[in-house]
């Protein structure tokens, strides 16, 4: 059993279980909570929210992508091998496409957030 993310109770009173996709979630957890928002793991994140706004360039859209690969390499490496990270800024809406391999299954799968 898998606990549903966000955590939250079911009609039955108990912790409610996954049932949806566990990585995707697990890559939306890393994504979008703030470095230092944990407090026993004060590097875990990426601080997408905070980049919408940054201004609008080349340089930004790439640093995200370096950014964002990096802490799926260090915090996701052994459940999923990440094949790209495309970041595309349309306005005040950043959105994160993820294709990734899910190691266990070798499944290719691919994700797509995004954030306004």
């Amino acid at each position: 059993m898998e606990l549903a993310f966000p955590y939250r109770i079911s009609g039955a009173g108990r912790t409610d279980d996954q049932q949806g996709d566990h990585i995707r979630d697990l890559i939306e957890q890393l994504l979008f909570t703030a470095p230092g928002e944990r407090v026993n793991r004060p590097d875990f994140g990426t601080g997408l929210r905070e980049l919408i706004f940054a201004p609008a360039s080349d340089e930004m859209v790439a640093a995200t992508q370096f950014l964002v690969q990096g802490a799926l390499q260090q915090w996701l490496g052994e459940v999923i091998q990440v094949e790209a990270v495309d970041v595309i800024r349309e306005e005040s809406t950043l959105h994160v496409i993820i294709q990734y391999i899910v190691r266990r299954t070798q499944e290719r799968r691919v994700a797509e957030f995004k954030q306004d």
